[in-house]
């Protein structure tokens, strides 16, 4: 029972990943989102740091809000650096932010941040999934199946 792969985006330098995301959710839809930021943030995140590892996304007041990202301090900022867990904008079409809404409420899906990377054009991106959470036998299942395929990866390689 594999689920379709998500659409791929042009990502040109990955700054953080969630890849627990994948194992404790089932992967629904994926969107990119701009991320609205201020000058050090975009530095901060250009020097490569930026966790997104316990962070969720929200639909509130019409918008999409990504919430407990981590993006510390600018180490050459001044006075006026920003806040490192302040909830940041996600800049989406309003088609989108209805469905994910939607789903939201509806389904009891959940909004997870799975990368945040520069793409092509020099502009900070947010992947955005839709997502469903795993049960415990779940993820059990994952584990069995990753181990099987690391496996069979190595008696391949021995034989072959």
């Amino acid at each position: 029972m594999s689920r379709p792969r998500p659409a791929t985006f042009d990502k040109k330098k990955i700054v953080a990943e969630n890849r627990r995301a994948r194992f404790e959710y089932f992967i629904e839809d994926v969107y990119e989102a701009g991320l609205a930021l201020t000058g050090t943030e975009v530095k901060s995140l250009r020097f490569g740091e930026g966790s997104i590892a316990e962070s969720y996304a929200e639909v509130r007041d019409e918008q999409v809000w990504l919430v407990n990202a981590n993006i510390p301090e600018f180490s050459h900022g001044n006075r006026h650096n920003h806040v490192p867990k302040r909830p940041r904008k996600l800049l989406l079409h309003a088609r989108e932010i209805a469905k994910l809404h939607g789903a939201v409420a509806r389904e009891g899906m959940t909004l997870v941040p799975l990368s945040v990377y520069f793409n092509g054009r020099g502009r900070a991106k947010v992947e955005l999934a839709l997502a469903k959470g795993k049960k415990a036998h779940d993820k059990r299942e994952t584990i069995k199946e990753r181990d099987w395929k690391r496996e069979q990866q190595r008696l391949l390689r021995d034989r072959g």
